[in-house]
């Protein structure tokens, strides 16, 4: 870990716009560190239904199986993974 990650809250009450502002944070993130197969995964997410969310976030984090240098990345679409329930 290095000085510059950042600690993540743990919430599980995350409501359909939040969940989209971390996909949103996630996508820039995999832009800015030219990981194009991440980031077109999650463009377009924004009101789709829940069942598009998850697989997009599911494969996301397969993408990013074993990839420790993307943790911070990984760790955002956990806590999406987590709040996905929350998705009316």
């Amino acid at each position: 870990m290095s000085i510059h990650d950042k600690t993540l809250k743990l919430v599980t009450n995350m409501d359909r716009a939040a969940i989209e502002a971390r996909l949103a944070e996630v996508r820039s993130g995999a832009e800015s560190r030219n990981l194009g197969e991440l980031a077109a995964l999650l463009k377009g997410v924004e009101g789709t239904p829940r069942a598009q969310i998850e697989e997009r976030v599911k494969q996301g984090l397969k993408w990013l199986r074993g990839k420790p240098e993307h943790g911070a990345l990984s760790a955002l679409l956990e806590l999406v993974e987590l709040n996905l329930p929350n998705l009316k």
